[in-house]
């Protein structure tokens, strides 16, 4: 067995056992204690509001940042120093700044109202944690894609030239489709990264899944329901990340193959 192997099997293997053994564990405790199930089950039409919120956040993070990173990784590679150097430092610095502090950044600088057209519509802030993901995944996009680009063998431009194809014609319509099938896999790994990043929007009263754990157990005020509604939190966000990863896997390992 291979290095890459050994130190993919763990992982791989022994997280969705620790997460079944603390669901199975959760299911024996509730059924133990009928009244804790009973305020579980009060509970979960809210906790699920929060839990929507949080893929509502992290699909339109992903599509904002999808968008303008491929533009801007195709700008990494433009001839002109004027283009590529500022986005080249727009991509080093949000690449590496916390998404905490992004959002943070972004629910203080923008407004809390606009004015359109002499009428104040309310900018929520859950629109601001979209827009403090979206920045970051738009950097890790923008090195993904030019990454991919750069992984092309220059005999595609070649032959495209030969044919009579522009720059910007090879590029749209022969470079980008072998592009997304090259990206895809690290694509998929940061919008699980961005998904599980949501329930930082919850420091900013952002009502997603942990901000509505937390609301159920300050009303609900038992220390056995606070640790169930936790475990809840983090078996919503393992159904929904873990498949994500593991197609990843399959599709990394069916590239190379």
């Amino acid at each position: 067995m291979s290095v890459a192997k050994l130190s993919s099997a763990p992982s791989s293997n022994w997280l969705p056992w620790l997460v079944g053994a603390l669901v199975a564990i959760a299911v024996i405790w509730l059924l133990a204690d009928l009244s804790l199930l009973h305020v579980l089950i009060e509970w979960l039409p809210y906790l699920g509001s929060g839990f929507l919120m949080n893929i509502l956040i992290s699909l339109l993070a992903m599509a904002g940042g999808t968008l303008i990173g491929v533009l801007l990784g195709i700008l990494e590679l433009a001839p002109l120093k004027i283009i590529r150097y500022p986005v080249g430092l727009y991509v080093q610095i949000f690449r590496n700044a916390p998404h905490l502090v992004l959002i943070f950044a972004t629910t203080y600088i923008f407004p809390f109202e606009i004015v359109v057209f002499g009428h104040y519509l309310p900018f929520p802030d859950w629109v601001k944690a979209v827009i403090g993901l979206a920045i970051p995944a738009s950097a890790y996009v923008a090195e993904i894609t030019r990454g991919a680009i750069q992984s092309i063998p220059t005999t595609q431009w070649e032959a495209a030239k030969g044919l009579g194809f522009s720059r910007s014609q090879a590029l749209r319509w022969i470079i980008l489709p072998q592009c997304a099938r090259r990206s895809l896999p690290p694509w998929m790994n940061l919008f699980a990264s961005i998904t599980m990043g949501t329930a930082l929007a919850s420091l900013v009263g952002v009502h997603e899944l942990l901000h509505a754990a937390t609301d159920a157990s300050t009303a609900v005020r038992r220390l056995d329901f606070t640790v169930l509604a936790y475990i809840v939190v983090m078996a919503a966000f393992f159904a929904l990340c873990y498949p994500i990863s593991s197609l990843t896997r399959r599709l990394e390992r069916r590239l190379k193959a």
